[in-house]
């Protein structure tokens, strides 16, 4: 089975925001085994978005629409849909009743654009919007699903996963779809490759296999198309015992998780706690790893070091260490991860002081130079690294690379 993808929006296009609802949709469709054929992005025009329409209704038998369902005069996707499914729009009082009862959870009054969106075409089916204001569309035309939804992305998941998709496995009959995920850290691409070249040449031809790289991780991801689930992911698992034998603790987990969150999971069962001393990372450690829910439990705080008297005053390195080596250097960042730890009493530290960029370099330390330290109470860890010279790279990079030395310390690999 095969679906378009169908944005609507000149903010689109002209890059105001970025389209990351097709990244998402394309995501899940392909994961109950739907193939996309196309993702396009049109613009808020009339013409251009029946013409879209019109081509993806000739190759696909489903066509996902987002965008364009809001109060403003620039959202014309209903009228539109309406004029291409030749129909009318019409007040739906079960739409308007959802529409009452949001605006009045809001503490907000009703006006004639909300009541507008209660507006809608009358030969569709209603996919109701339990958290907006803009109801999503469902219509069939020549063996052809059509589907509207809006663009806010939080409202078009939340309508996709417990409405849409629900739907699309009752009507349609889609392969099992199996992806399993393993998570690396410190090996580049093409070492990875030569590593696993190998391993790789004897995977059963069923499994494909992508290397899926960013700074903060590669991800190498195995999946299959097949009858039977457990069958399928039998045949994966004894593959990724056969992985893991080869890259060992250059798998930090397998899923999901971000180096942050697999930190957490291992601080949490060990009932350890963590504090960050951070300078070029400018507080980036701590939000991350503050971001899950729970890290109150093993998190305690962090001190953003960024000037010299920060690391001097409240971090206690010595003034001496600063003038002689300098604030990226290994002294400086195991005098900070001693300081921060003392401070807040914590079983582990992380301490980052480094040159992001694109100012700040000198002959010896070159611009992506970054000094990083982990410690606990019975030793200290610090490691030189140069990472590059764009400096949201490097900012990344140094807080991936922290967080797997500390991964790597408390696993007593490093």
């Amino acid at each position: 089975m095969l679906a378009d993808i169908i944005t609507i929006g000149d903010e689109i296009l002209i890059g105001q925001i970025v389209n990351t609802n097709s990244t998402w949709l394309a995501e899940q469709l392909e994961a109950i085994g739907i193939k996309i054929r196309q993702i396009t992005t049109v613009s808020d025009n009339r013409q251009h978005i029946i013409q879209t329409l019109q081509e993806a209704e000739e190759q696909s038998q489903l066509i996902v629409i987002t965008g364009g369902l809001g109060p403003t005069e620039d959202d014309i996707t209903k009228q539109t849909l309406a004029e291409f499914f030749d129909t009318q729009l019409i007040e739906n009082q079960e739409v308007l009743a959802d529409i009452e009862a949001f605006v009045k959870s809001r503490n907000a009054q009703m006006n004639s654009r909300n009541r507008k969106q209660a507006e809608l075409p009358q030969s569709c089916t209603i996919i109701r919007n339990e958290i907006g204001t803009a109801a999503g569309m469902w219509f069939e035309r020549n063996s052809v699903v059509f589907v509207s939804m809006p663009g806010v992305p939080f409202e078009m998941k939340a309508m996709f996963s417990n409405s849409v998709i629900p739907k699309l496995k009752a009507q349609f009959k889609t392969p099992e779809v199996i992806h399993f995920t393993v998570q690396t850290f410190g090996t580049p691409e093409s070492v990875l490759a030569e590593q696993l070249e190998e391993w790789e040449s004897a995977l059963p031809s069923e499994i494909k296999l992508a290397y899926l790289p960013s700074p903060e991780r590669l991800r190498l991801r195995m999946s299959m198309v097949c009858a039977d689930k457990e069958s399928g992911e039998q045949l994966i698992a004894e593959q990724y015992l056969k992985l893991k034998e080869i890259l060992g603790e250059t798998i930090y987990d397998t899923g999901d998780n971000y180096l942050y969150e697999t930190v957490g999971k291992l601080l949490l069962e060990r009932n350890l706690s963590l504090s960050t001393a951070e300078s070029c990372t400018g507080g980036n450690i701590a939000r991350l790893i503050s971001s899950v829910a729970g890290s109150s439990e093993y998190f305690k705080g962090s001190v953003v070091a960024y000037s010299n008297e920060i690391k001097k005053n409240i971090l206690g390195v010595p003034e001496q260490i600063l003038i002689q080596h300098g604030a990226v250097s290994e002294q400086t960042v195991i005098e900070m991860s001693k300081g921060v730890q003392k401070l807040m009493d914590t079983d582990f530290s992380i301490a980052v002081s480094g040159i992001a960029g694109p100012g700040g370099a000198t002959q010896d330390k070159p611009v992506g130079t970054t000094w990083i330290a982990v410690a606990n109470k019975q030793k200290v860890v610090a490691s030189k690294f140069i990472f590059g010279t764009q400096r949201d790279i490097n900012i990344r990079r140094a807080t991936a690379t922290a967080l797997n030395m500390l991964r790597l310390l408390m696993i007593e690999k490093l």
